[in-house]
């Protein structure tokens, strides 16, 4: 007799890449059974490809209000600055148990990754090249359905240089590098409260 096919599948990591959400949101979901998953023989825990993909597509078909409502904040930090990025994505993921925080490179895959992971707050680098925060701010306006997005503008120029360039993105708040993790953090459990869901 022989064994049956193991279905297509991923480590726990790779399934965080996938879905842009953090190792421990993944192993949440697989508690919840919303992901199936198995362990191998050796120890290793492996994710179905298959219902990856069919969580990506109930989350996109999801409405915005929805995805804000199941009490999860989704947070973009955008830096083409390793170690701030990496500094910024700790900072937001080690704030609270219900923030999902991806961290991208460049503006150009910030605004591709958009659609997928529907973030409510973007962490934004103005000095970035080919799209800058300005660059991105102008772009994300001519996009429906990013109203409610809240941006926060990050930059190591000083107050003289910011205003040459016109000050920071409008509608954004603005932050000076090094950027005060504590004061961030606050901010984010702040957005954590109930009230701040309603608007």
């Amino acid at each position: 007799m022989s064994p049956l096919p193991t279905p297509a599948c991923c480590g726990t990591s790779k399934a965080a890449q996938l879905l842009q959400l953090s190792v421990g949101t993944i192993q949440s979901l697989v508690d919840k059974q919303v992901l199936e998953a198995w362990v191998t023989q050796g120890g290793h825990r492996r994710i179905s490809l298959e219902s990856i993909h069919k969580y990506q597509a109930q989350q996109q078909k999801l409405p915005a209000l929805s995805r804000l409502l199941d009490k999860r904040l989704r947070v973009m930090v955008v830096d083409d600055d390793a170690l701030s990025r990496h500094m910024l994505q700790d900072a937001c993921l080690s704030a609270h148990h219900l923030i999902d925080c991806c961290a991208i490179a460049s503006g150009i895959e910030a605004l591709l990754t958009l659609p997928s992971f529907q973030p409510q707050i973007i962490i934004l680098d103005l000095l970035m090249p080919e799209v800058d925060g300005w660059e991105f701010v102008k772009r994300l306006k001519q996009k429906e359905g990013y109203e409610q997005l809240q941006i926060i503008s990050v930059s190591a120029l000083s107050e003289t240089e910011l205003q040459a360039r016109g000050g920071p993105p409008e509608g954004s708040h603005f932050m000076a590098k090094p950027v005060d993790l504590g004061w961030l953090k606050g901010y984010l459990l702040g957005l954590m409260a109930p009230q701040a869901w309603v608007g």
